[in-house]
């Protein structure tokens, strides 16, 4: 089977979703730098819910971006990390986070020019 986002039902859409969902980016890219606990990680990327968080860790783990280590230690111990798959997507989600800092100023521009072109 050819492996195509533009094709509905590919199952590259998935991944592709997963990768670029709103806490996906933001807990990838965070990996890049070193892995992380739990905690830390909600630190680092800010404003996500632990429900969100733990969906987040679970789904990119399951895909095989992520690697959880649980120490048997008490109080639990889990650390998150990148797999090779995982920088490789991180790295390219990452370029795109950079050229969004890059450019935001670019495009509130163009947004204030639509707005102020129709009157909003």
């Amino acid at each position: 089977m050819k492996v195509s986002v533009k094709a509905p039902m590919c199952p590259s859409r998935g991944v592709l979703e997963h990768v670029t969902s709103r806490w996906g980016v933001l807990v990838l890219a965070a990996l890049v730098e070193r892995s992380y606990r739990f905690s830390e990680l909600r630190r680092e990327v800010g404003g996500v819910s632990e429900k969100m968080l733990a969906q987040t860790l679970q789904t990119l783990e399951r895909d095989g971006f992520l690697l959880r280590d649980a120490k048997p230690v008490i109080p639990p111990r889990v650390d998150y990390s990148l797999t090779e798959l995982g920088r490789e997507a991180a790295e390219q989600v990452w370029a795109l986070a950079r050229w969004t800092e890059r450019r935001t100023a670019d495009v509130q521009a163009a947004r204030a020019a639509y707005d102020e072109a129709r009157g909003s």
